[in-house]
């Protein structure tokens, strides 16, 4: 493998030259440019990357933390922020805590040695102290974690505010909602709150279903489907997380109960899943792909060291039609 000083010995220039064209780090005129850049091609010379990123104190990688990357909606995100990251010459790190607090740990440590310029995390595992710790670039998702590290995420407000009018267009008497643990912190209880005190005004009658902590494997929402069937017979609404709505529809078509005639579903997230299903559901949909793009040009503003960023970066959400109200 051909070193930088034969790549200086080949264009004729000192290895201070090359240093500085490669890095960007001082004036190399166009022709000693050009001259190196040739050189470079025939020697088929590969710079040090982690070299050149130490020297600059900076890796061009972004982490983001998610608690599984088998639900839909972390999985989407991910997907939309790595492009939009790569768009921006940086490399995504995907971190998949699957329920494991400690690798969270491992990753902020990651994060606090410069492995990773910055983390985007998702995730409701650990601690906020743990985060407090850390004074590098962190963008929350979707979750309370302190004053210096900026959220990102919808209005869960309207969200539980539209769900609610289209049971009540719906004419729903008895709905039945799926909700995250309340043990985490996170402004996306807020659309459950609203929508139980709309409907109630509305003489209408709401129950909730809260799930264990951290859990998004499919059999745990099958799990919960078949409880709310079972344990509410007179249920002729329900309202949760794709996932949530996607398991409880199976259940139901499978009982031969009639969607939408005997039970309305409204879902929450919209992702690949709610159209994915049959009949696609009605979803109040996150912007997803506007998220992530979003999240990702505010670390990036963090990484290069713009402290004057919004505490709160709220998204709007929207009703999307489908054939299950």
């Amino acid at each position: 493998m051909a070193s930088m000083r034969e790549v200086a010995e080949r264009a004729g220039v000192g290895i201070g030259t090359v240093s500085r064209y490669l890095n960007g780090t001082g004036y190399v005129s166009e022709e000693t440019g050009s001259k190196i850049n040739a050189a470079i091609k025939e020697l088929d010379y590969t710079p040090n990357e982690l070299a050149r990123n130490l020297f600059k104190m900076s890796t061009n990688i972004v982490a983001i933390i998610v608690p599984d990357l088998s639900h839909p909606f972390f999985s989407e995100f991910a997907r939309y922020a790595e492009s939009e990251l790569y768009g921006w010459g940086y490399k995504t790190m995907v971190c998949n805590t699957i329920n494991k607090s400690n690798r969270e740990k491992e990753y902020l440590e990651m994060l606090k040695r410069r492995m990773v310029d910055g983390i985007i995390t998702g995730v409701h595992s650990l601690d906020i102290e743990e985060y407090l710790k850390v004074s590098q670039p962190i963008i929350a998702l979707d979750r309370y974690i302190g004053e210096n590290i900026p959220l990102i995420g919808c209005n869960h407000n309207k969200g539980g505010e539209l769900a609610a009018g289209k049971f009540i267009q719906s004419k729903c008497r008895y709905v039945v909602q799926v909700q995250g643990a309340t043990s985490v912190n996170t402004p996306a209880h807020d659309r459950h709150t609203v929508l139980e005190s709309v409907l109630s005004r509305e003489g209408i009658h709401v129950e909730t279903k809260e799930m264990l902590w951290n859990r998004f494997d499919y059999d745990y929402f099958e799990k919960i489907a078949d409880e709310i069937l079972d344990e509410y017979p007179q249920i002729d609404g329900m309202f949760g997380s794709d996932l949530a709505v996607s398991a409880v529809l199976k259940r139901a078509l499978e009982r031969g109960i009639r969607v939408p005639e005997d039970l309305k579903l409204v879902a929450y997230d919209g992702t690949y899943l709610s159209k994915a299903v049959y009949p696609p559901m009605t979803v109040i949909a996150q912007p997803i792909e506007e998220l992530a793009k979003k999240a990702v040009e505010l670390i990036l503003e963090l990484i290069k060291g713009n402290k004057n960023i919004p505490d709160k970066t709220i998204l709007e959400v929207s009703l999307q039609e489908g054939k299950t109200t």
